[in-house]
């Protein structure tokens, strides 16, 4: 990889394939550098500007994506570019949202789905995937 994240720093997730992506919440200060250079953002409104390519995902809190075809679009060029990139996926507290689209990155990247939201939950917040359709839709993405 050629520009990756800290594997140590926090809201960083390794993937089996050893693909680093960043989780975090908007609501949070922006950690130290490096900055990303790709974000996918998980909300119900669009989200502020910022200075690195951003891409945004309809997704109200407590939800699922508006767009599903949409967000698996995302989702996969998320999953794209963090083999040589700084991926941050992100919705405002850090957990629900980030965690579900976590778990799909997980399993694009060859976790079973019915053990990606355990995946996310043991190697980035135990609090992640907070609702039981979030679940549901992380056993169902393919």
């Amino acid at each position: 990889m050629t520009a990756s994240w800290d594997p140590a720093a926090p809201g960083v997730l390794r993937l089996p394939s050893g693909r680093l992506v960043r989780g975090r919440g908007l609501r949070h200060p922006l950690p130290g550098p490096p900055l990303p250079a790709f974000a996918l953002y998980l909300l119900g409104h669009e989200p502020p500007p910022v200075s690195w390519e951003s891409h945004w995902v309809r997704w109200p809190d407590f939800r699922l994506p508006a767009d599903r075809e949409g967000a698996a679009r995302a989702l996969r060029e998320a999953w794209r570019r963090s083999a040589a990139e700084r991926v941050e996926v992100a919705c405002s507290g850090g957990r629900g949202r980030t965690g579900t689209a976590l778990a799909c990155l997980a399993v694009i990247d060859g976790v079973p789905a019915r053990e990606a939201v355990a995946y996310v939950r043991e190697h980035y917040s135990r609090h992640a995937v907070e609702t039981p359709w979030q679940r549901r839709y992380v056993s169902r993405f393919a």
